[in-house]
């Protein structure tokens, strides 16, 4: 077994070998503009969009003319809320969400707020799952859209999307989740779930980084983005800017790899996962799974272990590559909102880490990876004991009367 072993597959995944093969020619062979329609170069390439699109779109049951192709999930995700909000700002104001979305969602409502919009973050109950109800009760006629992500980031709990999408549909009211970190791990189908805007990315599912898509659900009543890029008018109108073709071409393969081995991917990867969870709970004391026991993503385990530093154990650790919460927010020293919405105190969210497998993880690195946490947290937990039964006996010391 090599070394480091990677378990931070929800940062970002390994590209597959099968996609990385059909890239190569789309940078060195077929190297067109998608856009250029006069001769064979552009052709092919757009083919290899075509082709893309509707592979990606069949992983997510959407209709390919469905499927615009972005830089990214961010981007996808401003497209949608900022796109739908400005696009009914002269009838409706309000946004509903969630306190425990992802940075792109929170951060992009925070701006619309700051546009004069009304933005509704609802709670989620102390396994991140939010109720139906609460969205319900949240939704007015001056309801622009509600935004629930698919699966947590951080946590892993999957929501009720299709009880959600269907509130949302009877009310008249838009559905944007982020699927990030679920679509290419767990079935998602739009249409069957009333989702009007869905927001994705390649390099969470094996495919490159870089591209991404929203997928806008057609028919009646249409959706109108405003777009955020003017320019030459690509994917419709609303997404400006020339095509990253190997990125497509890559992003499609990689739909169509996780359509066929999703089922049995996901039993691997929760049989491993459980396999982790089980191995530090039986060697540690007061050990905790964040998150949804059962309503959780195959390859997500968030674990509490009291009094062990999260950072402290990382760096212990260099040989195993985990994270303490989300990548886009690894910058910040702050405690994660999601674990703080969820009910740890601000003490146990920093002893708290993430532990993301994947389509490489093999049986022999989860074994390793459970020895080296207990090994760890054991010694972390010892110096910490050690001190403070130094400052205890220092106190003692100092209390005791003079003779």
């Amino acid at each position: 077994m090599n070394t480091p072993v990677y378990l931070d597959n929800q940062a970002t995944t390994r590209v597959d070998r099968r996609v990385i093969d059909a890239m190569i020619p789309l940078m060195d062979e077929v190297y067109g503009n998608a856009s250029s329609t006069q001769h064979e170069f552009g052709w092919r390439a757009e083919a290899a969009v075509a082709q893309a699109r509707r592979r990606v779109s069949a992983l997510v049951g959407a209709l390919p003319e469905e499927v615009i192709f972005t830089g990214g999930a961010t981007e996808s995700i401003n497209l949608a809320l900022k796109g739908a909000a400005r696009g009914d700002r002269a009838r409706r104001n309000r946004i509903i969400t969630a306190g425990t979305e992802h940075r792109a969602v929170h951060d992009t409502c925070t701006r619309l707020e700051a546009e004069g919009f009304e933005v509704i973050r609802v709670p989620v109950d102390r396994y991140g799952m939010v109720d139906p109800d609460d969205v319900r009760r949240a939704i007015t006629p001056g309801t622009i859209l509600v935004s629930i992500m698919a699966a947590n980031n951080e946590i892993g709990t999957i929501a009720p999307l299709e009880a959600l999408g269907a509130l949302c549909s009877e009310r008249g009211v838009l559905f944007h989740s982020d699927a990030t970190q679920a679509v290419g791990k767990i079935p998602i189908d739009m249409h069957a779930m009333h989702i009007d805007l869905l927001s994705f990315s390649a390099h969470k599912m094996y495919g490159p980084k870089g591209v991404g898509a929203l997928a806008v659900r057609a028919g009646r009543p249409p959706i109108r983005l405003i777009p955020l890029l003017d320019g030459g008018g690509h994917e419709k109108g609303i997404r400006s800017g020339t095509l990253n073709v190997p990125g497509i071409a890559g992003f499609g393969v990689a739909a169509e790899i996780a359509a066929a081995v999703m089922p049995g991917e996901s039993r691997r990867l929760s049989g491993l996962r459980d396999s982790l969870v089980e191995g530090v709970n039986e060697a540690l004391e007061g050990v905790r799974l964040n998150g949804h026991p059962t309503l959780r993503l195959p390859h997500n385990a968030n674990i509490l272990f009291p009094g062990a530093n999260a950072d402290a154990v990382m760096m212990a650790m260099k040989d195993i590559a985990i994270s303490a919460g989300s990548a886009c927010s690894s910058a910040s020293a702050e405690p994660s909102h999601v674990l703080r919405a969820i009910g740890l105190t601000p003490q146990e969210t920093l002893c708290s880490l993430r532990f993301g497998l994947g389509r490489f993880t093999t049986e022999e690195e989860i074994a390793y990876t459970i020895g080296r946490v207990n090994e760890t947290v054991r010694k972390i937990s010892r110096k910490i004991n050690q001190k403070t039964n130094q400052k205890t006996e220092m106190r003692r010391a100092n209390a005791a009367p003079a003779h």
